[in-house]
């Protein structure tokens, strides 16, 4: 029993070992998966008969555009899972509402005993959980939450007087120190399959009755286990295909985080351990500091008097502010949903230094069209460019999109194939002069930081 481990949030009733009624519910979010998945594993194991459940949550939908490509993910991905469970003669209860209003209408239709299901650290689901746990409870019915996103979570990883790492680096240390073969055992959950809610096929909303279209965009596969050995070398030249495309499958659970690390742990790549550590440093942080994932992480840095000119806005989200590396990312992510992570680096810090617009402005772009989008670690990252957040660059580093060009993609492939008429007259002029915008940013953080 790994419990202890776990970060168990359990809301016990009293069970009668000999009531064979009823049924527990394992309710997916961002974990779809059936194999190597901590709340499936210690439902299967429970008391009652196992029914998966999804919810197409309404709260977050209703803020999404018709097209948005995650929907269709999603709604492929159970599509999967759905296809699996049949051919073991259960299957899954796809729900499309508001959960508080979702979850009054399935205790009607079934004899609900115990609701399983992963943690979740971001701000709305946090609030969505203690509601749910609230109104479970009062039903008498058990909720029971497990860690699973996360090799650790919230207080897992700690300084020595019990306070969070604001800082990485000290982070890392002592999160690879305390990492072993315990927290990336996988859970065997087929083990246990025998144990599911067996029923009749179930319905599944249309994506067209939920307002939404399916997507044309080609989604990351997961075969990445071949880009480990040159990960270090070459990740950061965005002409090569060398990182991993994993971000859309960790954000939704296709991919267990203990299989990741423990690919590579295999492969040696203590780089690629790094980026995951970060995907975990930064939950943690959102988890602590709860007000970074809308407010500067330094609040002194919310003083910053913001240019927020729109036209130079569209013209960055267009891909048409005459710097090359910058339009050919802005481009590659309306395109494609996706853009590499030094670019993203570059494109931050244009966004927020070069033209003095709020980090929040660019957020919230990459929130509607990354298809890895992930609060944390996308919050992390902005904040990290435009120097407010947690280890984030000092303020006077302002990345000069000229010479990463020059640097990480030196015969222009990444850019040609982004920006076709890049060195002809067609291409858009500089938005803003290098050194004018550098000076500029300077003058402004100081005097509001002073």
């Amino acid at each position: 029993m790994r419990s202890e481990n776990l970060g168990v949030k359990s809301i016990e009733k009293e069970k009668s070992s000999s009531d064979n009624s009823g049924l527990s519910i394992l309710w997916f979010r961002r974990d779809l998966r059936l194999e190597d998945n901590a709340a499936l594993y210690q439902a299967l194991k429970g008391d009652y008969p196992v029914l998966p459940l999804f919810i197409f949550d309404k709260n977050i939908l209703d803020k999404l555009s018709e097209n948005d490509a995650r929907v269709t993910f999603i709604y492929q991905t159970l599509g999967d899972i759905k296809k699996e469970l049949q051919s073991k003669g259960s299957d899954i209860l796809i729900k499309y509402g508001k959960p508080e209003e979702v979850w009054p209408e399935i205790l009607k239709e079934y004899t609900v005993k115990e609701v399983y299901t992963n943690h979740d650290y971001e701000p709305y689901a946090r609030e969505r959980d203690d509601n749910m746990a609230e109104f479970l409870t009062s039903e008498n019915i058990a909720f029971k939450t497990y860690k699973d996103q996360v090799i650790f979570e919230k207080g897992e990883v700690l300084k020595a007087d019990k306070t969070p790492y604001t800082v990485f680096t000290p982070f890392f240390k002592i999160w690879l120190a305390k990492l072993n073969n315990f927290y990336t055992k996988p859970y065997p959950t087929k083990k246990y399959f025998k144990n599911l809610f067996q029923t009749k096929e179930l319905s599944i909303p249309a994506l067209k009755e939920m307002g939404f279209e399916k997507s044309k965009l080609d989604f990351p596969k997961l075969s990445y286990k071949n880009k480990l050995d040159g990960y270090a070398k070459e990740r950061d030249y965005p002409a090569l295909d060398s990182t991993t495309h994993i971000g859309l499958h960790l954000r939704f659970g296709t991919l267990s985080i203990r299989k990741a690390v423990q690919d590579a742990i295999e492969a040696k790549s203590n780089v690629w351990l790094s980026e995951l550590a970060w995907r975990e440093f930064y939950m943690m942080i959102i988890w602590h500091f709860p007000h970074a994932a809308f407010d500067s992480f330094k609040k002194q840095y919310d003083k910053i008097k913001w240019r927020n000119d729109e036209k130079e806005f569209k013209a960055w989200c267009q891909g048409n502010t005459g710097y090359p590396l910058v339009d050919a990312g802005m481009r590659q992510l309306n395109e494609t949903g996706w853009m590499h992570n030094r670019v993203r680096m570059v494109v931050a810090s244009f966004l927020s230094k070069h033209l003095l617009i709020d980090w929040r402005w660019g957020e919230a772009y990459f929130a509607e069209k990354l298809l890895d989008y992930e609060m944390a670690s996308n919050v992390g990252g902005w904040q990290w460019a435009a120097g407010s957040g947690n280890d984030a660059a000092p303020y006077f580093r302002v990345f000069n999109p000229e010479l990463q060009m020059k640097r990480f993609d030196p015969k222009f492939e990444y850019i040609k194939k982004w920006v076709p008429e890049f060195g002809t007259k067609k291409y858009a002029q500089p938005i803003v002069e290098h050194t004018f915008a550098r000076e500029r940013v300077l003058k402004v953080f100081k005097e509001a930081l002073s």
